[in-house]
């Protein structure tokens, strides 16, 4: 598969307290054109940080980014002119954000805010991005879209304003739709309506979506390639049926322990123990090493990199990496 979206090596650094500190460290990893991959992990490994990157969406001057590429079409977006990057947001590479309340503009109706890509990338007349943005409503299902184009956020309901988020994102018909938490804070019969809504959309304009989530049902349901994030860095990556079949890194069988399921629905919930280390935290060795049921001595002498299992599986583990692959 010809990669879409390639990121090499990053590392993205803000300023802390005692100066630049890693929120994402050393992340690579390729999407592939119609590819949906999934990003899971605990709140602060880097997830969200990542897929901000692609779009330099992080606030003028916050963050740096000392090493590291992420290409799309020969364009490397961290050093792109800003004129070059605002042509590929919106356009070509498109995002949904966790809290639509947030990210849709209050005092703007939503007609507006779909019409304002369409415009500014296809140079649609007003009444022609008019008459798009109720396609676009009508096909992330909205009701009565006609009426509901001149609606304001407040006057619609949570799911209603993800739909708009979603419409305003693949308003350009982007080839990836970059999906950070979308079902948060909805009910779980929203939460299914919006992820099947996902897979249409995907099936029907041939987009790539990297789906950012905690939940791993919503992973294992919707995404072919999981990558696992922890402290700022990817200690595993499989297809999705490989990583829930036969994890391999201690903290992706930590997650899944803590999944609860019928069986352990009478029983006390698994947690890790510890918590996510802080980003300016120095741990030698192994990040996940102090919190690490398998640790060894080698974990906390050197910090295992990320060694490819066959053809397809990458894991960031050292005593777990069958015998020769680190030869």
């Amino acid at each position: 598969m010809s990669a879409l979206v390639s990121i090499d090596k990053l590392t993205v650094q803000f300023r802390g307290d005692r100066g630049w500190v890693s929120a994402v460290d050393d992340v690579s990893f390729d999407i592939g054109e119609g590819e949906c991959v999934g990003v899971v992990g605990e709140s602060g490994s880097g997830k969200s940080v990542t897929a901000l990157s692609m779009l330099r969406l992080h606030p003028r001057g916050a963050a740096r980014f000392p090493s590291g590429s992420i290409v799309y079409a020969g364009i490397d977006l961290l050093r792109a002119p800003e004129r070059d990057l605002r042509a590929v947001r919106g356009r070509d590479i498109a995002m949904v954000f966790q809290d639509p309340m947030s990210s849709l503009n209050p005092v703007l109706t939503i007609c507006d805010q779909i019409c304002e890509p369409l415009r500014l990338h296809q140079g649609l007349s007003q009444a022609a991005a008019r008459r798009r943005a109720i396609d676009l409503l009508g096909l992330v299902r909205i009701p009565d879209a006609a009426h509901r184009v001149d609606e304001y956020p407040h006057r619609l309901s949570g799911g209603m304003r993800q739909r708009a988020m979603i419409a305003i994102a693949i308003a350009c018909r982007p080839r990836l739709l970059v999906a950070d938490e979308p079902t948060t804070a909805l009910d779980v019969t929203i939460q299914a309506q919006i992820l099947e809504l996902l897979r249409d959309l995907r099936n029907e304009l041939g987009m790539a979506v990297l789906l950012i989530s905690h939940d791993l049902g919503v992973i294992a349901e919707f995404a072919r390639r999981v990558l696992v994030m922890y402290a700022g860095r990817i200690v595993e990556d499989a297809p999705v049926e490989v990583l829930f079949s036969a994890p391999l890194h201690p903290y992706t069988e930590g997650l899944m322990a803590s999944t609860p399921t019928l069986e352990s629905s009478t029983d006390r919930l698994y947690a890790i123990p510890g918590r996510i280390p802080d980003p300016d935290e120095l741990i030698p060795g192994c990040r996940f090493g102090p919190r690490c049921p398998h640790v060894e001595p080698i974990c906390r002498a050197n910090a295992p990199e990320l060694v490819a299992i066959g053809r397809t599986h990458r894991v960031r583990c050292t005593p777990r990496a069958p015998p020769g692959v680190l030869s």
